[in-house]
Formats: C-alpha cells, structure tokens, sequence
C-alpha cells in the first residue's frame, strides 16, 4: 500500500411538519448534490481536522486549535484516558439531572414503579455530555457500545433498570475490553429483562436473549450459527433472572441441565449450580471468537471510515481485537493509525443526532442557567421529530449507521430549521455570543468575510464556486465585509446547511 501523506501515527500506547425558512437554499442543496458525486473532494483533509470530525460529536474551535498545538496524535492518546481529563462542564450538566446517576435501587426510591422520569433524565443528560464533554472520544464510543448491546429508553418495564445498565455496562466499559462488558450485559436486569430472559427457564425456555446474543452482540447473522446453536445459546442462559428489587439473580432451579454445544463451545452443563459459570465461559468463548472479531470490527470501521469499509481494514482491526484480548483501545489505535482512515474524509455523512451536536457545538452553544433543561428539552424535541434521539431506537439492533438509512427531504429540512433556530439564538435556554460574534474581525472584502465565516464554522475554506453562491445570495449591492456580516445570521446558516457541515 503506498503511503498517504494525510496518515495519522498513534502510537500503540494504552491508555409536526417543518416550515422552509424564507431563505435561498440553493447554495447547500447544490452543494450536497456536488459533494454526493465528488466524494471525499469537498473536505479539508487536514489530519487533525478529519480525526475530530470522525471521534467527537462536532468540532470546536477550541478542539481544532488543541489539536493544532498538540497534535493529533497526541490528543486521541490523551482521549483514551478519559479518567485524567477533567470535564466540568459535562460534569455540571450531568448533576442537574440527578436520577441520571442513580443506581438501580436509589432510582427506586426516588419514583414511583413504572414512571419513566429516570429515564428521560438519563438521555437527556446523556445529550448534555455529547454536547458539552471534554472526553469526546469516550461519548462516541458510549454511544457506539450503546446501540450495539442496545437497551431503549424510554420503556416503563425498564423504568428503574435502564439508566443504570448504560452507567454501570456501557459506559463503564467503553473503552475497555468488549469481553468484560459483555459478561456485563448478560448479567444486568435491564438486558435480562428487555430480551425476556427474566421470565425464561428450563421449562419454558426463551430464545430471545440467546438469539440476539449471537446475531446482534457478538458473531453476527453470518457468523454461522443455526437454529439448534440459538436454542442451547437460549439454555445455557436460563437461570439468569431478577430478584424483587430489581438486582440481578441467579437462580438454579430455572436452569436447564444437559450437554449444549452453541459453534466450537460445548459443555456438560451436569449441575444447576453450575449454570453461571457454564454461561460466563460460553460468554469468554463468544467474546474471542473470530466471527465476534471480524464483527466488532466491521461495526468500528463502518462508524469511522465508510459505510461500506474495505475488508483488508476489517482484517486487521479484528486481528488487532484478538491480539489485545478484546481489549478496545489497541483497535482504535489501529483504526486512525489507517491508511483506509486517512483516505476516507468525507466519506461518511452526519446522522441526525451528529448533525444536531456539531451544529451547537460549532456555534459556541452554552447551557443558559436555569433554563438548561428547557434548551436541551428542545433538543431532544427536535431529535425525537427526526428518529435519532439518544437511546430512542426501539429495536435490538440499535440506530442504523449509514447514510441511506436517514436520507429524507423531511429530515433534511427539519435539520436546516434547526441551524437557523440555533443560529438565531431562538431555542430557549441554550445560548451563544450571536452570529455576529462568529467573526470578531471583519475583513474588508466580501470573499475574505465569507472566507473567515466558512473558518469559523466548517475549519476550512469553500471552494471558488460555492464562494460565488453566497455571493449571490448577498445580491449586487453588498460589496464590502462589513455589509456581508450584516447578514451574518443567514449565512451561517446556510454554510452549516451545506455538505461541507453535513459530512464528516
């Protein structure tokens, strides 16, 4: 493979309907059709530019200049130890949500049975780390986990159990080992009881946990499994249930004895007592099965470099995941250390939620006191419209990664509703300086202020032509930077209605 000049070095260290605005839109809709035939043309391809695109949920400007000064490099290092990264910000927003941080048994005495107040607390808050954490890499990757071993929200049977399960399973091991998390999951009411497995024993066994064990948490639909796998998968779980106060237990007396052979495990399984142990090897086994590798690793290069990756990269992050011991971190070491990573900018494209953090976060969006909770209420408002809350896919498969799955004109233009309501500071209780604080020094020339503008909001310059379409928008008789910058609102708005805002 020849060498690309863009690659990044990590070292292997651990570590309702929407209404169209009055505005021209012909600018960021012919932009998305260019950049749709171009391909990865469009966007800066500046190192540290396409790693934060890729590992946080919207660039900043004080992120890109970090970068800049230390390295990229040297940042996604830091990033995979998020425990030394201070994050006040995040930390504040979290603690007004209190139920968010609450185990399964506080959360109990705080509600009543099958409210979901927790829960709705819990992705709201989840929503004020995405935007606002300093470990950025780590929030991606909670929500990479979170989709793949997918537990919904809001669902009152879960109502005291969800929130918990992303604290204690998905986040606490999120940039850990996938073989830890997994015993993790497959030990936690929530998945216990939003798969069935709370109710199935030897005498009326179900499958569901056992299916999606291995169809969507570790070998995958083609990892070569069959029916009779799924059903001794289904036998070596039962026993795991729930106690009365919603803790994990298990309980001898549900679960099935007898030989079970699920692909290359198999085991006695002679002793009730003995299932436990029976299920945790058979979890080990899965956990560090080349199809879970390749799987894993598939999910990984889909998230970060393209939706359709190339194999050769899948072949070497699922190498890397079985060299480490499941462990995360190498794999992702492995990943932007890429040539597939470096050659890919641009080939992804934001999904609803991404596009709605970049767009906050690109403005400079603050919580504003005690009205923060109204503002992210908003949010979340606006990303239930567009299917792609935080922990709102209903299904076990988790949000569909892939820009087919979202491409709407409803969807589309919901998104351009948004950036002008963020643009104009017209969402109650979240603030930033102003439109017209996007630039603090106003060049002379119209290309120069729009050059300026497209560098504060997408860090890169737009090309000589789309350059020219928000010359015309301005029309004939806007000739200088200060005029332009009286329509400061409106143009940042279109740029972040553009492909170069919409891909990432």
């Amino acid at each position: 493979m020849t060498n690309n000049p863009h690659k990044i070095s990590v070292p292997d260290r651990p570590g309702d309907v929407a209404v169209a605005e009055d505005r021209d839109t012909s600018y960021a809709a012919g932009a998305s059709v260019e950049a749709t035939a171009a391909g990865t043309s469009l966007l800066s391809s500046t190192p540290g530019l396409h790693l934060v695109r890729r590992f946080s949920f919207g660039p900043t400007p004080q992120l890109v200049g970090w970068t800049r000064i230390v390295g990229a490099t040297r940042w996604f290092h830091q990033q995979l130890r998020p425990g030394r990264i201070p994050d006040p910000l995040a930390d504040h927003v979290w603690r007004s949500f209190p139920l968010a941080g609450m185990d399964t048994r506080q959360i109990a005495a705080e509600t009543d049975a099958g409210t979901t107040t927790a829960q709705v607390q819990y992705y709201t808050a989840t929503l004020g780390r995405q935007l606002w954490s300093t470990r950025q890499v780590l929030e991606v990757m909670v929500d990479f986990w979170g989709n793949l071993l997918n537990v919904p929200m809001p669902n009152p049977s879960l109502w005291h159990l969800a929130g918990p399960y992303h604290n204690e399973v998905i986040r606490r091991h999120a940039l850990g080992r996938f073989r830890d998390m997994l015993h993790a999951a497959m030990r936690h009411p929530a998945m216990l009881r939003y798969l069935s497995n709370d109710v199935s024993k030897k005498s009326s066994v179900n499958e569901n946990l056992g299916r999606e064990l291995l169809e969507l948490h570790t070998v995958g639909i083609n990892g070569g499994y069959t029916e009779t796998d799924v059903r001794n998968s289904a036998y070596i779980l039962t026993g795991r249930t729930i106690d009365g106060d919603g803790l994990f237990r298990y309980d001898p007396a549900r679960h099935y004895t007898g030989a079970v052979k699920v692909l290359g495990f198999s085991d006695a399984n002679a002793t009730a007592e003995g299932g436990l142990a029976v299920g945790d090897r058979y979890l080990a086994y899965l956990a560090t099965h080349p199809a879970t590798a390749r799987f894993i690793a598939r999910k990984l290069a889909v998230r970060f470099v393209a939706d359709s990756p190339p194999k050769s990269l899948v072949d070497r992050l699922a190498k890397a995941y079985l060299d480490n011991d499941t462990a995360i971190g190498p794999v992702l070491r492995a990943l932007v250390g890429s040539e597939e990573f470096a050659g890919a900018v641009g080939a992804k494209t934001r999904r609803p939620l991404e596009n709605t953090t970049a767009t906050a976060r690109a403005l400079g969006v603050w919580p504003d006191g005690d009205t923060m909770t109204q503002g992210l209420t908003g949010l979340m408002s606006h990303l239930t419209q567009v299917g792609h809350r935080p922990h709102g896919w209903q299904g076990p498969d988790g949000y569909p990664d892939v820009a087919a799955a979202w491409n709407s004109a409803g969807t589309m233009l919901k998104q351009w509703n948004l950036h002008r309501r963020l643009t104009d500071n017209a969402l109650a209780g979240l603030r930033h300086l102003g439109a017209d604080r996007l630039v603090l020094f106003v060049p002379r020339g119209v290309d120069d202020y729009l050059d300026a503008l497209s560098d504060r909001l997408v860090f890169q310059a737009l090309t000589p032509a789309h350059r020219a379409g928000l010359r015309a928008y301005l029309g004939p008789d806007v000739t200088t930077g200060a005029q332009a910058h009286e329509h400061a609102a409106a143009l940042a708005a279109l740029i972040l209605d553009s492909a170069y805002f919409a891909l990432r």
